[in-house]
C-alpha cells in the first residue's frame, strides 16, 4: 500500500508542481493557459500528440472510441493532474479523447520538446515520469480485468476498493475517498449504469459498509467490502 500511495503522490501533486510552465521560470512569460467550456474537446483521437497537459481547475475526461461508435470512459482527471502523457512514449497520433467536464476548465500545455529538456535536467523528474505512465498502464489493465471478468455488483465495488487503495487516506480503521464523482461518472468509468451504481451504493450504505456524499465515500472497513 505505501508504493501504492507514494505513486499517487508523484501524479497528483509532485509533477504538476514540477511540470506546470506557469511554475517554471524561463517558461513562465511565454505560456497561457488554455480554457475550456463544459463538453468542449481539448483533443480528438486521431489529432497529432505535441503536448502533455497539465489540469490547473475543473475536470477533465479520457476516453476512446468503439468500432461501433460506442463512448467508453478511461478516466476522469481533476486539478493537479495530468494527461496526455504517451505523447512521451511515442504517441504520434491521439488514440482518445480528452473533454473538459466544467465551465472554465482551465489546462496548461507543455511541449514534447520542453517536457524531454526538463527531464534531461532533471533526473528525478525522469523517474517520477515513467512511475506515471506505468501507473497509468496499471489502471487501464485493471479496468479492462474488471469489464471483461466481473458482473456490475463487483465493478462497483471493486472501483471504490481501487480509489481507496490510490487516494484512500486512512482515518483509524476506516478509509476517507475525496471525489467529486458523480454516481453518472462512476457508472461511465464501471461500465455500468447511473441506476445500478445509485442502487448498489445505497445497498453497501445500508449495510455500513461505506457513507457518502457529493464529495467522499467513506469505506467503514476495507477487509470486510465485498
Amino acid at each position: 500500500m505505501a508504493n501504492t500511495s507514494a505513486l499517487w503522490y508523484f501524479e497528483s501533486v509532485n509533477l504538476y508542481d514540477i511540470l506546470c510552465p506557469h511554475k517554471v521560470k524561463p517558461m513562465a512569460e511565454r505560456h497561457t493557459f488554455n480554457y475550456f467550456k463544459k463538453d468542449q474537446f481539448i483533443y480528438f483521437p486521431d489529432e497529432p500528440a505535441q503536448y502533455i497537459y497539465m489540469i490547473a481547475d475543473g475536470r477533465v475526461r479520457i476516453g476512446h472510441y468503439l468500432d461501433d461508435g460506442k463512448e467508453v470512459v478511461s478516466a476522469i482527471l481533476g486539478m493537479g493532474e495530468i494527461f496526455g502523457e504517451l505523447a512521451l512514449a511515442g504517441e504520434e497520433k491521439r488514440r482518445d479523447f480528452a473533454q473538459a467536464m466544467d465551465d472554465k476548465t482551465t489546462v496548461c500545455p507543455l511541449s514534447i520538446d520542453e517536457l524531454k529538456a526538463l527531464m534531461w535536467e532533471n533526473k528525478e523528474l525522469s523517474f517520477k515520469m515513467l512511475k506515471l505512465v506505468g501507473l497509468r498502464l496499471m489502471k487501464l489493465e485493471r479496468k479492462l480485468e474488471l469489464l471483461v471478468f466481473k458482473d456490475a455488483r463487483t465493478r462497483v465495488i471493486e472501483f471504490i476498493k481501487d480509489s481507496a487503495a490510490w487516494k484512500g487516506k486512512k482515518v483509524g480503521y476506516e478509509t476517507l475517498v475525496p471525489t467529486k464523482l458523480t454516481h453518472k461518472d462512476i457508472a461511465a468509468l464501471t461500465g455500468t449504469s447511473r441506476q445500478t451504481v445509485t442502487t448498489i451504493l445505497n445497498e453497501l450504505k445500508e449495510k455500513n459498509l461505506i457513507n457518502f456524499d457529493r464529495k467522499k465515500i467513506l469505506v467503514r472497513d476495507l477487509e470486510n467490502l465485498r
